[in-house]
């Protein structure tokens, strides 16, 4: 009777082990991140890193759970930014457009409420503002997503205790457009300490009760830069990871939940710009790093899940050659966009030289001087020099977060060309979103699921 005893204490024992309660949960979404974002990513860091035909995983790629998700919402076959962080945030479809309701326009309740109900405290952070559609469904609720000042008054609301991004778009405007109080000293008022960059979050972190960090003042309010752009002294995604464990582990025996963005992968994939793209999961992948530092120091008390809230740009590996050339993509050394605001520059010049303009294309994109270009694609590049440099017209492309020069949307073309990956859009799709997972609950991740399905399983395995 003893033995059997023992027995069912050790089974019992050993499904509450296999059952560890997630103390510490991060969810990072790399907004735009489809499967061949990823797939893309890897396979370029095989080519570069190996010098061979393959994949070099990504640090999350190569996380024990992995599955795969659906993204459609309540309204739509393709999904926005604001339904798709809702259903990540809440586990409810939406309509296009909605920051934290259904589709009544009732509030839902987010995972992050649900930690911070728990006990746990919550931090909310992304590379883009604050106010931004993904990072506003675990903390907002309102109609519309582009209620920006409306999204930032609930910010001192929610009670969470860690918010950091760029900034905030409209501090003193309402939707309405009419002029209003800054909402920064109604965050400040209600307890948080606003840090402007790394340094003085440092200075103030100690003392402050909640804090929120931004950029460092008269950096851009919309975003963090793009990491191939990026200078010294930016702002990253890793130190935001750093910065949100380091507060909120301070005098916490409870756990934290921490939902992270890479809000610019989706950006770059709006533009088609696969040089970007590829850095920019990267860079996601050294914040995620961060978290697995953490993770290691508790692995039977921390999950790490990664996702996306959709597919941007229709990202396809092969134009049918049969080969891909993504080493190609190393050459380009700034974004499209910054690429264009050097077009701009040049082009004011009115003898600006097509040998200038190569000049320009081969520093940043390589052209040339190491990638070779067919007649065709210098055919094209040299076509549109002379419609907007000599002839001066000059029809801009526009996408959701860029107004981009005719001549940078040809490089990117030819860039694209060369590495032998195609788009389907410069919007977004309805394509299936990775899945990965690693640390307690993280069986949970596995298969094929919806978005709604996964805070609803971070809930479980956080016990909310």
């Amino acid at each position: 009777m003893k033995r059997l005893t023992y027995l069912l204490l050790f089974v019992l024992m050993a499904g509450m082990t296999y059952a560890q309660q997630a103390k510490y949960v991060f969810f990072f979404i790399g907004d735009g991140m489809g499967v061949n974002q990823v797939n893309t990513t890897e396979m370029f860091r095989a080519e570069m890193e190996d010098g061979r035909i393959g994949t070099q995983k990504l640090l999350f790629g190569s996380f024990p759970a992995a599955g795969i998700a659906t993204s459609y919402s309540a309204s739509n076959s393709v999904t926005d930014s604001s339904a798709g962080g809702t259903a990540l945030a809440t586990g409810s479809k939406t309509y296009n457009g909605a920051i934290g309701v259904d589709v009544n326009k009732e509030a839902l309740e987010s995972v992050a409420y649900l930690a911070k109900k728990s006990g746990k405290k919550v931090g909310i952070a992304t590379t883009v503002s604050v106010d931004h559609a993904t990072p506003a469904a675990f903390y907002a609720h309102q109609p519309n997503r582009n209620m920006y000042y409306e999204i930032a008054l609930e910010l001192p609301k929610s009670g969470f205790d860690f918010f950091a991004g760029a900034g905030f778009l409209k501090p003193s405007t309402t939707f309405d457009k009419k002029e209003a109080p800054s909402i920064y000293p109604m965050i400040e008022e209600a307890g948080y300490t606003i840090a402007r960059g790394l340094k003085e979050y440092k200075e103030k972190a100690a003392t402050a009760d909640k804090m929120v960090l931004l950029q460092d003042e008269g950096a851009s309010a919309s975003c963090l830069p793009y990491a191939i752009d990026r200078k010294e002294g930016d702002l990253t995604l890793a130190q935001i990871t750093e910065s949100a464990i380091d507060f909120l582990t301070r005098d916490n025996k409870k756990g934290f939940f921490l939902m992270l963005e890479g809000g610019k992968i989706d950006w770059a994939c709006h533009s088609n710009d696969p040089g970007t793209v590829v850095k920019e999961v990267i860079d996601m992948d050294n914040a995620i790093r961060v978290a697995y530092e953490f993770y290691k120091k508790h692995p039977k008390e921390t999950l790490i899940v990664v996702s996306a809230d959709h597919e941007t740009g229709g990202l396809g590996m092969g134009t049918g050659t049969y080969t891909l050339n993504l080493k190609a993509l190393d050459c380009q050394k700034q974004s499209v966009e910054a690429l264009s605001r050097r077009i701009t520059d040049l082009r004011r010049n009115e003898h600006a030289s097509w040998e200038q303009v190569k000049e320009l294309l081969s520093e940043t994109m390589g052209f040339w001087s190491k990638l070779p270009l067919t007649w065709e694609q210098e055919r094209s590049l040299r076509d549109v020099y002379e419609t907007s440099f000599v002839k001066n017209k000059v029809a801009f492309k526009e996408t959701l977060y860029a107004k981009t020069e005719p001549l940078a949307v040809t490089a990117n073309d030819v860039m694209s060309q060369i590495a032998r990956i195609g788009w389907t859009s410069s919007s977004h799709t309805a394509e299936y979103v990775p899945v990965y997972a690693v640390g307690a609950g993280s069986d949970l991740f596995m298969g094929k699921m919806d978005n709604t399905d996964i805070p609803k399983r971070i809930a479980k395995a956080g016990r909310y």
